[in-house]
């Protein structure tokens, strides 16, 4: 199941590789794509897991209906 967020605060390559580092920790090889122009990120696996580990992060996610 793919889980996409609409993330405002992600706005540059930091935020993304900040990201991309913590969903890796909670969802170890799942696919991760970022569009920072849009402030989206989609992600394989757990919805309610991926949000946590945002949220950990410090980031305000936004989940998206598929």
């Amino acid at each position: 199941m793919t889980a996409t967020f609409n993330i405002p605060d992600m706005t540059c390559g930091h935020c993304e590789k900040t990201l991309r580092g913590a969903l890796a920790e909670i969802l170890p090889g799942a696919p991760v794509t970022v569009d920072l122009d849009t402030h989206r990120l989609s992600v394989e696996g757990d919805a309610a897991k991926a949000e946590d580990a945002i949220r950990e992060a410090g980031y305000t996610p936004e989940r998206l209906e598929a």
